[in-house]
């Protein structure tokens, strides 16, 4: 099977494609045959060992994909081959083939393609955590959502509307945002022009924003604080901008907002039943159609590390996915 490998750690041009011998399920273990594989951006990170996960060499990226079980070892009791699914792992998505445990695969819905639900799970499933869980999101409130077109960022879109509330989405540019507005958005700041703090100011009459979702950082995290109503919550979910901020803690109390950092990974392994509530949320809403993934570019899977540094640029607009020949 063919496999895209990080023997050292580095940009995405240092990844090889190779052929490697097929996987064997051993106990409690599941072979899954990879038909789509999402591209993320923690996938950046663990390639140049900056993520907090740190496999040992050599390794495949890639946290989740979508495909066929293969082969289910002894005691695998809640999948069989042939079986549809989704797995969510640390490493080892972008191959043709994954070994996984049985409690990393997910059932696929009926009615969802592979490409979707290989670019679904992780982004909607942090911002439906964020949102729901961290932030208590209620309707009629009003949500700000930095580095909207990304990824996590058009998922909380989505995700905002359907929970009621009024979305502000924040891009770095016209096309991004006209992205954002398809997807529901009621207002629109073009970060990289505008004054984003005068420009909230005027969109919600000097109230400012109940929740914030900032999967972005750098300079623009300051401002979106200064920004915040009373008993506010601005959701820590990731640094895209590459620099982590430096948030004076005395606006906290003088906003009376929180601060709520987002790292799905641990939900998912600390509150296994309040995660696999959510997924049987989001799944539903899938399968009925109210949430439709925004995959803005597919690459087969020798392209892996095109993927890796368009999404490192910033060229991507909603989530990317590899695809595989088998």
């Amino acid at each position: 099977m063919k496999a895209i490998i990080c023997k050292q750690f580095g940009p995405p041009d240092s990844l090889v494609l190779e052929n490697l011998p097929p996987l064997t399920a051993g106990n409690a273990q599941v072979v899954i045959g990879i038909k789509a594989a999402g591209v993320n951006f923690p996938d950046t990170l663990i390639i140049q060992n900056k993520y907090q996960f740190k496999p040992e060499l050599p390794f495949s990226p890639g946290s989740e994909c979508a495909g066929v079980v293969k082969e289910a070892g002894e005691g695998v009791s809640t999948v069989k081959s042939g079986d549809k699914v989704i797995a969510l792992t640390t490493h080892g998505a972008f191959a043709e083939e994954i070994l996984v445990k049985e409690a990393e695969c997910i059932p696929l819905a009926n009615g969802v393609d592979y490409k979707q639900a290989a670019g679904f799970t992780l982004t909607y499933g942090t911002s439906y955590y964020g949102l729901h869980n961290r932030a208590q999101l209620k309707a009629n409130e009003t949500l700000l959502i930095l580095g909207a077109a990304g990824g996590v960022g058009s998922a909380a879109i989505e995700l905002g509307k359907i929970m009621g509330a009024r979305v502000i989405a924040c891009a770095s540019s016209e096309e991004k945002l006209a992205a954002c507005k398809q997807l529901g958005a009621d207002e629109l700041i073009n970060y990289e022009r505008e004054d984003l703090r005068e420009r909230i100011k005027q969109l919600t009459n000097d109230r400012g924003v109940d929740v914030v979702y900032d999967a972005v950082g750098g300079k623009y995290a300051e401002p979106a604080v200064r920004s915040m109503s009373w008993n506010g919550r601005y959701l820590v979910v990731g640094f895209a901008a590459g620099e982590i901020p430096k948030i004076p803690l005395n606006l906290t109390l003088l906003k009376g907002c929180a601060l709520v950092g987002v790292f799905w990974g641990s939900f998912m392994r600390k509150e296994p039943a309040a995660a696999g509530k959510n997924h049987s949320q989001l799944m539903t809403w899938l399968a009925q159609g109210k949430l439709k993934p925004l995959i803005s570019a597919v690459y087969p899977l020798p392209e892996a590390s095109r993927a890796l540094k368009d999404l490192m640029d910033r060229k991507v607009t909603g989530k990317v996915v590899l695809v595989m020949d088998s």
